[in-house]
């Protein structure tokens, strides 16, 4: 599945924005901006999609309080902000435009979050993509080693041949912001998987215990919570080259949402699950019953855990009965573990102990 957006219909898009607010405006009325209602409640499982996206709840942000009023100017700010950087061939990352709002009297901004809140609400209601508005983040995105090749756009314009493992050092290859076809295009692998990796420890160990090659697959670093570059290029590569994903993360409720914003899409992010998701991914530990089963040095959970993991009873990413054994499991043992917990039995014992078992019984070892 491809995000095809072009300038003109980037902005015929934003233009809406602005005509629902002036239709109401001639009417002698208060404008208005309608936005899906962003909240957990309002998640709705895409069965044809196998994502979980926003459901038919809808809220009207208008312009009868001061505070309102502002969010709308804002909003108009930015249209005419993102339009001028597509006639102009820039872009700008979010930070940028929360400084340059420095110049919009009322309509200025804040605080850097009301900036990326009102990006995102833009997002959601023109169905276009940051990308479409030439928005950066400020994070980078993961970075890979494997035996797969990829062709990138450079700044100067010039598709550069990257192989993710022979052409480049071992801290892998750098994913850009925008991983899109038009910058970035998958070329070529031989491999049978992807593991998505949560902590740069863990991917490091495996890089220098050469898991990559000897179980022929792609090793991606998620940077804990991944960005969205990063959730793209894994269903990119899952979807167009066939290739199964499995998630390797640490055993703690904030882990366990990793792989769900990986899966199914995140709250904030489910506009757009159908093009960051990988509904095939697999979880492969670390689980709860591993930290029995391995007897892994674990620490007690915090009330923060115990908050969310009873959060995620009612999560409608965790429905799923496997899912539900396993957060009941955490909340009776109250322990939590990390990936490099598994280094009490050595440093090979995670490539050639747990990761091995764990893929056999995938049928991936």
């Amino acid at each position: 599945m491809s995000r095809v957006r072009s300038n003109e219909q980037t902005k015929e898009h934003l233009h809406k924005v602005v005509a629902e607010m002036y239709d109401k405006m001639v009417k002698g009325e208060a404008p208005t901006m309608t936005l899906p209602v962003r909240t957990k409640n309002n998640i709705t499982f895409d069965s044809k999609l196998g994502v979980y996206k926003y459901g038919k709840r809808k809220s009207v942000r208008d312009a009868t309080s001061l505070g309102s009023a502002k969010q709308l100017l804002r909003a108009l700010h930015v249209v005419e902000f993102i339009e001028d950087m597509i006639d102009s061939g820039k872009s700008s990352t979010l930070r940028e435009m929360y400084y340059i709002s420095e110049g919009w009297g009322y309509g200025k901004f804040g605080s850097q979050n009301d900036s990326n809140n009102l990006a995102e609400d833009l997002e959601v209601i023109t169905k276009c993509m940051r990308e479409d508005f030439k928005l950066r983040p400020e994070e980078d995105g993961s970075r890979i080693i494997g035996n797969l090749t990829i062709n990138e756009l450079n700044r100067r314009g010039e598709w550069m041949r990257i192989n993710a493992r022979d052409d480049v050092g071992d801290s892998g290859y750098g994913v850009p912001y925008n991983v899109e076809s038009e910058k970035l295009e998958l070329l070529e692998h031989d491999i049978d998987f992807i593991m998505a990796i949560e902590t740069g420890g863990m991917f490091d160990r495996l890089i220098e215990n050469g898991f990559d090659e000897d179980y022929r697959c792609g090793l991606v670093h998620l940077k804990g919570q991944p960005a969205r570059s990063t959730r793209r290029i894994i269903k990119r590569m899952s979807e167009e080259w066939d290739l199964p994903v499995v998630v390797f993360t640490d055993a703690d409720p904030w882990s366990f949402r990793i792989f769900a914003s990986i899966a199914f899409g995140a709250i904030k992010t489910a506009h757009i699950s159908e093009y960051l998701a990988t509904p095939s991914a697999t979880y492969l530990g670390v689980t709860s019953d591993d930290i029995l089963a391995y007897d892994l040095p674990s620490d007690e959970l915090s009330k923060q855990d115990i908050q969310a993991l009873e959060s995620q009873k009612s999560d409608p990413r965790f429905t799923d009965g496997w899912w539900r054994e396993q957060i009941e499991m955490m909340l009776e043992i109250g322990k939590k573990s990390e990936q490099q917990s598994l280094a009490k039995y050595g440093l090979d014992f995670v490539t050639d102990t747990y990761l091995p078992e764990k893929l056999g019984e995938l049928g991936l070892a």
